[in-house]
């Protein structure tokens, strides 16, 4: 058992989806199977959902999960109610939320963890620098935490490059596929009859590239088109995404169905019933693809994956070996990818193989390793 208790603090977590709400809970949950003594503080979950088994301590604030005013306050008082708890645990900021609290609290001497550990993701690396104030206070941030981390090479050349204090310090944590991922056996066949399903998993964001595939899918050839189903899965709080998406699929002469959000038995269901994957990430203003979980979640379904090259997306797929990667400002390229993918079945396969062998190389016990120092031994 590790002697300082480690305290996880997120704005982000189940029932929430996202792949924030996924890295807190697998590294919490690896941490605690290698023998820590874990807490975590996350938004209060909506009325009738059903909490897990968690096999560390779970504490819901009065959150609702955004980094709004409000939100910071309710996580500033509680971090000021525990200071005294604090001062001799390891706390992990697991989220810019977070990190916006202590950006204030820092300030206090009286709030000082025994160990701080920051993990970035891309985005939030973008506004912090943008601004002068939170610059600053993001470097004070930094210079007091013991450790930095984040999921992929690209995101830690970004962060250097606009934090330099955070180079000694870092360690890379990479993603891994959830827990208890339950993928159909590499000999399952694809169903035979039928259109080609190609799928998308993300919310509804001009950052996640689904109106980038929808069009690239509308400029193939009459006869590939005939041959296809469009797939979205995810759903858009605010909704003006979702009517633009809506709208082009209503130009579309072949099926586009909108799934909205799904469960995981639902979604591992449609992960067996497609046969490629596509989501064509593109940066949106100072929004950045760091990396994206799911890319490896349709790679151990077997699926190729179609994406742009972008951000982290290049460490988890793999050109050319588990899928396609093309520049996210060539729309003919991107055409291009899919046609040869829906042309060649020995291609999918291909891909699909190596893909599922690629997405189990990294498991969390070992990023939870690396973040909090944690032995090698289970417990």
């Amino acid at each position: 058992m590790s002697e300082t208790p480690i305290h996880i603090l997120t704005h982000e977590f189940h029932p929430q989806r996202g792949g924030i709400a996924t890295v807190t809970e697998e590294i919490a949950r690896a941490a605690a199977g290698l023998g820590a003594k874990v807490e975590v503080w996350a938004p209060a979950a909506p009325a009738g959902a059903i909490e897990k088994d968690w096999p560390f301590h779970l504490r819901r604030l009065p959150l609702r999960g955004t980094h709004n005013f409000r939100c910071l306050v309710v996580m500033a008082r509680a971090l000021i109610r525990d200071r005294r708890r604090l001062r001799h645990a390891t706390v992990w900021l697991a989220e810019p939320g977070p990190m916006l609290t202590l950006m204030v609290l820092q300030w206090l001497r009286a709030f000082r963890p025994s160990r701080l550990m920051l993990t970035f993701h891309g985005s939030e690396i973008l506004r912090f620098h943008r601004n002068p104030v939170t610059r600053v206070l993001t470097r004070r941030l930094i210079r007091h935490a013991t450790r930095v981390s984040t999921l992929t090479h690209f995101t830690r050349d970004l962060l250097c490059q606009r934090f330099p204090e955070a180079a000694p310090k870092f360690c890379l944590t990479p993603g891994a596929l959830r827990t208890g991922f339950a993928t159909a056996a590499a000999a399952t066949p694809r169903p035979a009859a039928g259109r080609i399903g190609i799928l998308t998993v993300g919310r509804l964001h001009p950052r996640k590239g689904q109106l980038e595939t929808l069009q690239a899918l509308c400029a193939l050839s009459a006869e590939q088109r005939a041959k296809i189903e469009y797939w979205i899965a995810g759903s858009d709080p605010r909704g003006g995404y979702e009517k633009k998406l809506r709208a082009a699929a209503a130009r579309a002469d072949f099926p586009v169905k909108f799934l909205g959000s799904l469960t995981d038995d639902r979604l591992a269901e449609k992960y067996r019933q497609a046969e490629i994957f596509a989501m064509t990430s593109i940066n949106h203003g100072l929004s950045v693809e760091g990396f994206g979980l799911v890319y490896l979640e349709a790679a151990a379904h077997g699926l190729p994956v179609v994406a742009h090259a972008v951000g982290g997306v290049g460490e988890a797929v793999i050109d050319g070996t588990t899928g396609l990667l093309v520049p996210p400002d060539q729309p003919t390229a991107l055409t291009a990818a899919l046609a040869r993918l829906i042309d060649d079945v020995a291609l999918r396969h291909r891909l699909g193989d190596a893909g599922r062998t690629w997405s189990r190389r990294h498991h969390w016990r070992e990023s939870a390793r690396l973040l909090f120092d944690l032995p090698v031994h289970q417990p």
